[in-house]
């Protein structure tokens, strides 16, 4: 299906061109359409329909909103010719299943103001198609001709048919038709042939005749509402009562005469608005009076018929009158590639959000709207850029295709650079139809990723929330009711409003942008501040869109620095969107922060990729943020300590004592954190007498437990250690700290491994669960080093596992672990007994250890063995070192005896 692009064809010279308007499939509400009309053809002609059955629901419209753009007019033209013929039905859209026999009868109104119409001209236009029949249909056209007469003295049907074009599209025997009506009536009544053009004299004496209840007027006194219709005042209000009188017609029918309207109203957003409802109130009365027609309404915002607050309003409201309507296809939409079907049968899901292309249909329609001798015009590489940045809105499209044209007239080969661009259009698109408190919304919500109604509402300086309300029910609001904030706009409407010119009369200058931004940022603290305490998904939330809002805008810090502290303090390292490069191209680690904002997106964006990247990376990141000396001092310490973690991982031990020590000398918040880690760089050092004097000055900031553990596994004092680790999970549990928590059952079920194989399994599994959601890498290579500790001595594939391990440690450039998967095979080959085996390990380990750190490691692995050192020993133990050497070989011995 594809008509003449006239603009694109007056676009350029190039006659051999030719162009096309492209439509793009829609299957899915052509089978919606095609679902929810043969349901009321089915329940039309059931034996209990009845036609004048005023209080019963009403199920006869199908609704489709979406926002500008998106293609609704479209499909209301392309849904009227495919019902109107299977020739102009669209070859993929599916042969409807109604019942046979059925005769449709489509007729699309276009609501819009530019096309002139009003409620007059739609009730004519509905009776001008009914002409089709063939026949008069007196108690209508009886009313309809008392109410011209009475509204246009000396104007003939007949001319204002004409003008509207009415005539040229549904032909000229409508008039004929009324004419003809008066006449058989004035003949029923024996009234004289003068009278008979009069209609005044003939309506007066029908109403007399139908009261009276003479037999001559039998067939019209069924309509027993006729006689009111006829005495009322013959002004809009009562116009709009007798569509009743046209249903009651097409009712009367004979079967070979039998039709059903199916009536589109387009654009029907320019009815009016949420306060100004006179126009819509008339044309629901027609759909609800007309119940054996079938309505499709195509318009930007859903139908609010269903909501009981409109009682007063409109004649008819609430979810019992319109069942149908009461379910949106949103929230309960389920995505579809070309749309967005409504998880429910068709019967209840009558509201549904016309949905974006899908990027397969944005190349295909770019495709086929311009074209050279059956040859794309607009080539690939284009046509994937225009596709990606339009989010599927068909308005983007069409946008880009005249933009691809005006290109070629200037004599400029378009590229895909070329539609890096944003198109002001769509903003006044956008805006049309708001208030100007929701413009001012729109704008203000547009710096937000997420929303509700209050943030929105705050972010634009308001002090009310109606129009928040009233923008989230518009189609560019989306809305994901599993999301911290459940609304966010339409990626392009987005980055429309925030990156085009903007040409409209209330266009927002760079202080009201900044403003804006100051106002948003500020209502993030407060949600944040007044949530509830360690809300996790409230903190990361607000952290990732205050970041933003801060870098982009360089605003001050405020709450951002606690909330930063609170992200640390849990060591659960979500992820935060790192700032985007300045420059296209400008790779990500590239960026030179310019402001303490910029810095802290950075620290804090370094801090959750370091669980998914190299040491290495990391430490490079953390050198050049902190050489920045753009964060204020107690952040400054934060990068300066997470640098020196890195470090250590990486066996770089004097660099990382130096910025230990010089977070511990300042006091601030990770004084005991840096304790913590000069008392690791000790431990790492062997000098395990200086670590375990720290332990008792550390408590629970920290982590005294866990580093009391970390002291006396080494020792090969699996139970001390275990319990150490388990005292330092419970004080991390009544802390809620989730990632301390994993950390130290993780190391728990390290130790057990060695001592007790079933009891490890249970361990294991707490720390996989107490793992679920966090990104803990080092964490996570514990846990796995423990399970191939379990098995060690008795698994044939242990060392191809450790291989698997090695290869994923090597590639994050961790140390620790690598020194651990070391030890667990050494552990392995001396329950073996496989000293070659062992030796090479030894040999690995001595090679790790080269910085001086975890030397000791291979004076565990002679212990195991039994193996007398080959130099002098490498740490200084608590107590004897042949304690030490018994604890390790009664592991192996008890291995080899299990």
């Amino acid at each position: 299906m594809a008509g003449r692009d006239l603009r694109a064809l007056f676009s350029s010279n190039d006659r051999g061109m030719s162009t096309a308007e492209a439509f793009t499939n829609r299957e899915a509400q052509w089978e919606l359409t095609a679902a929810a009309l043969a349901e009321h053809l089915v329940r039309a002609a059931a034996p209990g329909f009845d036609v004048e059955d005023l209080e019963a629901p009403r199920d006869n419209v199908l609704v489709f909103h979406g926002i500008g753009g998106i293609g609704k007019t479209t499909l209301s033209r392309k849904l009227e010719a495919a019902l109107a013929g299977a020739e102009q039905r669209p070859a993929q859209w599916g042969e409807p299943a109604w019942p046979a026999g059925s005769r449709l009868l489509p007729v699309r109104i276009d609501l819009a103001r530019s096309a002139g119409g009003d409620f007059e001209h739609l009730v004519l236009t509905l009776r001008a198609a009914l002409a089709v029949v063939g026949r008069p249909l007196p108690a209508f056209d009886l009313a309809l001709r008392r109410y011209w007469d009475h509204q246009h003295p000396g104007e003939a049907l007949e001319a204002y048919l004409q003008r509207g074009g009415l005539a040229a599209k549904f032909g000229k025997t409508m008039p004929q038709q009324v004419q003809s009506a008066l006449a058989d009536v004035a003949q029923a009544l024996l009234l004289p042939g003068t009278v008979g053009s009069a209609v005044g004299q003939v309506t007066g004496s029908l109403v007399r005749a139908l009261r009276e209840r003479r037999q001559t007027v039998r067939a019209l006194a069924s309509c027993f509402r006729l006689a009111d219709l006829l005495e009322a005042e013959p002004d809009l209000e009562t116009l709009s009562f007798y569509p009743h009188l046209l249903a009651w017609e097409l009712e009367r029918l004979p079967a070979d005469k039998k039709v059903t309207p199916v009536i589109l109203l387009d654009t029907f957003e320019d009815v009016g608005d949420r306060t100004h409802r006179d126009l819509e109130r008339l044309i629901q009365r027609v759909v609800w009076l007309m119940p054996n027609c079938f309505f499709v309404i195509t318009g930007r915002a859903r139908l609010q018929w269903a909501e009981p607050a409109l009682q007063g309003q409109l004649d008819y409201t609430g979810p019992a009158a319109w069942p149908g309507l009461a379910v949106s296809s949103r929230p309960g939409g389920i995505p579809h590639a070309r749309g967005i079907l409504p998880d429910t049968a068709p019967v209840r899901g009558r509201q549904v959000l016309v949905g974006d292309f899908a990027p397969e249909d944005c190349n295909d329609y770019l495709a086929r709207r311009l074209h050279a001798d059956g040859t794309p015009l607009i080539p690939s590489p284009v046509r994937d850029v225009i596709a990606a940045r339009s989010h599927g809105l068909p308005l983007y499209l069409d946008l880009a295709v005249m933009r691809f044209l005006e290109l070629r007239r200037t004599g400029h080969t378009p590229a895909p650079a070329d539609f890096e661009h944003d198109f002001s259009a769509l903003i006044a698109r956008t805006l049309a139809d708001l208030t100007p408190d929701e413009r001012h919304l729109l704008r203000s919500v547009s710096l937000l990723d997420a929303f509700d109604t209050q943030l929105a509402t705050q972010t634009a300086g308001l002090t009310h929330q109606a129009a928040a309300r009233r923008l989230i029910e518009r189609p560019f609001v989306s809305e994901n009711v599993f999301g911290l904030w459940p609304y966010y706009l339409h990626g392009l409407i987005r980055s429309t409003l925030r990156g085009a010119d903007d040409h409209t009369d209330d266009r927002w200058t760079p202080a009201d942008w900044h403003t804006a931004a100051t106002r948003a940022l500020a209502a993030l603290g407060e949600q944040w501040a007044a949530g509830p305490d360690r809300d996790r998904l409230l903190l990361v939330g607000c952290l990732r869109q205050g970041l933003t809002l801060a870098r982009d805008f360089r605003l001050d810090l405020g709450w951002l620095t606690n909330a930063a502290w609170a992200y640390v303090s849990d060591s659960v390292w979500e992820p935060v969107a790192p700032p985007t490069p300045p420059n296209p191209g400008t790779p990500t680690a590239a960026v030179r922060p310019e402001t303490a904002a910029d810095a802290l997106a950075e620290l804090l964006s370094t801090l959750a990729r370091r669980q998914h990247e190299h040491r290495a990376v990391t430490a490079g990141r953390l050198t050049a943020l902190t050489a920045a000396g753009l964060l204020p001092g107690d952040l400054q310490e934060m990068a300066v300590y997470y640098l020196a973690k890195a470090q250590r991982d990486l066996g770089r031990s004097a660099d990382s004592r130096r910025g230990m020590q010089y977070v511990a000398d300042q006091g601030g918040r990770l004084a005991p954190a840096a304790r913590r880690g000069l008392a690791h760089l000790a431990r790492l050092a062997g000098d395990f007498p200086t670590a375990h004097a720290v332990v008792p000055t550390l408590g629970w900031p920290g982590r005294h437990h866990r580093v009391d553990g970390d002291i006396w596994w080494p020792h090969g004092d699996m139970p001390r250690a275990a319990a150490a680790y388990k005292a330092a999970r419970n004080e991390a549990e009544q802390h809620g700290v989730a990632g301390e928590r994993a950390t130290s059952q993780a190391q728990r079920a390290f130790t057990l491994a060695f001592t007790d194989p079933a009891i490890a399994e249970d361990e294991l599994e707490l720390a996989n669960q107490l793992l679920t959601g966090l990104e803990l890498r080092a964490t996570t290579l514990t846990v796995k080093i423990a399970a191939l500790v379990r098995h060690a001595g008795a698994d044939r594939d242990f060392v191809s596992r450790a291989e698997t391990l090695r290869a994923e440690i090597r590639n994050v450039g961790l140390l620790a672990p690598m020194a651990m998967l070391e030890l667990a095979l050494a552990f392995h080959y001396a329950v073996q007994d496989d000293s070659t085996a062992v030796a090479a390990t030894i040999a690995r380990l001595r090679d790790l250890a080269g910085s001086g750190d975890y030397a000791y490691y291979a004076d565990i692995a002679h212990h195991m063995s039994n193996l007398p050192l080959d130099g002098h020993p490498t740490a200084q133990w608590i107590g004897d070192e042949q304690d030490t050497r018994g604890r390790w070989r009664s592991l192996v011995t008890e291995r080899q005896a299990n």
